[in-house]
């Protein structure tokens, strides 16, 4: 390519695992001479992590399942320039996209027409229909989406699962006698947060000889254990 590929990274996290997924990812691209922007989607109205209570995660995850939207502050500028790939990463919210990332395509859809797009997708583990969705929506807005990556949590179901709500609603499942054992810890590990730099330094040495994305395999024992 005759300069440096740019890379624009467009991310809603709420509770910080998207986020440390997505800075290392931006690190891994950065490591191959790749110009990494990016843009961190903010509800207009703050969400609050934990969410406050058991009845407050139920409402959520109901809403969430009807794809309902949350609005979202006006994008800065350099969403519109035009870039080698974007990377909308986010977590899957009652097996589809988050709230913040739905709004994003009702109202700045154009900007991916004509973009290769990767979705970057943080989970608990039930990731398909989000992905499916998500990809029928950006094709549908004119966008190439040539490959995926996923990072589900490494608990085991239905632990995971579990631990994941008890955690959403306030409480500490990891110092639960009960589910102490089953889940250690919550969100993704030391060693998915090394593979998300790890498959940047992959995407960035693809943009780099100008290589087909959907050839480089992202789905690896650390990204979905």
């Amino acid at each position: 390519m005759g300069q440096e590929p740019r890379v624009l990274i467009i991310y809603f996290s709420l509770s910080s695992q998207t986020r440390n997924l997505v800075l290392a990812l931006g690190e891994g691209l950065a490591s191959q001479g790749v110009t990494v922007c990016r843009e961190r989607l903010q509800p207009l109205r703050e969400l609050r992590f934990p969410l406050g209570g058991i009845v407050e995660t139920v409402a959520m995850m109901f809403l969430t399942f009807l794809r309902r939207r949350i609005l979202i502050q006006p994008l800065s500028p350099l969403c519109r320039d035009r870039y080698d790939l974007i990377v909308l990463a986010g977590p899957t919210w009652s097996y589809n996209p988050s709230g913040p990332v739905l709004s994003l395509l009702d109202s700045a859809g154009d900007m991916f027409h004509r973009q290769k797009v990767v979705p970057l997708i943080s989970c608990r583990g039930y990731w398909r229909l989000h992905w499916w969705g998500l990809r029928a929506r950006l094709r549908r807005l004119g966008a190439l989406v040539p490959n995926l990556m996923v990072f589900s949590h490494p608990s085991p179901e239905p632990w995971r699962t579990i631990g994941v709500f008890f955690k959403l609603a306030g409480r500490l499942p990891e110092k639960m006698r009960l589910l102490r054992r089953y889940y250690p810890k919550y969100g993704h590990s030391r060693q998915q947060v090394e593979e998300s730099r790890r498959f940047g330094e992959l995407l960035g040495s693809a943009l780099q000889r100008d290589a087909e994305l959907a050839s480089l395999d992202f789905r690896t024992v650390l990204a979905l254990p």
